[in-house]
């Protein structure tokens, strides 16, 4: 997976996202801060095309209205906004249109500015784009890529959104738990990621280990005209790597990993490799 997996385009010219505090708003009136804040705000480098076909299969999505803007077009959007989502779920379509055999999960993790009328034209947006595609909330432990492809099913959709009780193509939030670390130090970060690993339930939901760093205010003022990957991602990315060859899927293992800039190391090849490890499994029980 990737963390805010739309961020590889923001729009500089756009007003500062809902998603911000009132004092960053006040100071993106200076342009040169807006030029700052794309530096820490941009976590990804491929599209979603780009993306998948580097082997990414889950979306970390966080989206927004523009207040102030006429009609309920919603946006990506990570402090500054990015592209509609209409345009994303389309491109997203079109590769699982060629690739029947894929699925994908789509995250939507974050809301901001949208009341219950920008919710019901985001869930007709994700209808129109997948329509048949949309797999129902069933038992976790029944979605197999076997069940999958038997009803042709594609997509797994999350709504961290009450309204999700009122579209069976809809999966709570609660379902699939991200745990968030919260720290600059790879060390925190790997323990965290242990903890939390056993700390998972056994069953009845996905899992996500989030394997990225966040910036504190204090990093980015110290770093500001470095950015996001050449502060923390670049020089501890081959740790977290490392951390990731030793997981084992499973029951009491890694589900879903999730990384910032995902092709600055193998990323995606290194957590498929580790399904591997299960058909070895399935081998020496039968």
């Amino acid at each position: 997976g990737s963390h805010d997996s739309f961020s590889y385009w923001v729009d500089e010219k756009s007003p500062v996202g809902p998603d911000q505090a009132t004092a960053i708003k006040r100071l993106a009136k200076i342009s040169l801060v807006k030029k700052i804040m794309k530096k820490w705000s941009v976590t990804q480098n491929l599209t979603f095309k780009e993306q998948l076909e580097g082997g990414i299969r889950y979306f970390d999505l966080r989206v927004s209205s523009k207040p102030g803007e006429i009609g309920q077009e919603i946006y990506f959007i990570h402090g500054l906004f990015g592209i509609k989502v209409w345009d994303g779920l389309m491109e997203i379509n079109t590769f699982l249109g060629q690739h029947p055999k894929e699925v994908i999960f789509l995250d939507f993790n974050h809301f901001y500015a949208m009341d219950d009328s920008h919710h019901f034209y985001l869930i007709n947006k994700i209808r129109s784009a997948f329509g048949s595609k949309l797999c129902s909330i069933a038992c976790v432990e029944h979605v197999t890529l076997q069940y999958m492809w038997e009803k042709k099913y594609q997509v797994l959709t999350f709504y961290h959104y009450p309204l999700y009780r009122e579209y069976p193509f809809l999966w709570p939030g609660n379902k699939i738990p991200a745990p968030w670390a919260n720290t600059t130090n790879v060390h925190k970060l790997l323990q965290f990621l242990e903890t939390t690993l056993e700390e998972r339930s056994r069953y009845g939901t996905f899992h996500v280990s989030q394997a990225i760093l966040t910036p504190r205010v204090k990093t980015i003022a110290r770093h500001l005209i470095r950015g996001l990957k050449n502060t923390l991602v670049h020089r501890n990315l081959p740790m977290i790597l490392n951390w990731v060859k030793a997981q084992k899927p499973g029951v009491m293992g890694v589900n879903i990993i999730t990384s910032d800039f995902v092709e600055l190391v193998d990323f995606a090849a290194t957590v498929i490799a580790l399904n591997d490890l299960l058909l070895e499994e399935d081998e020496s029980a039968s």
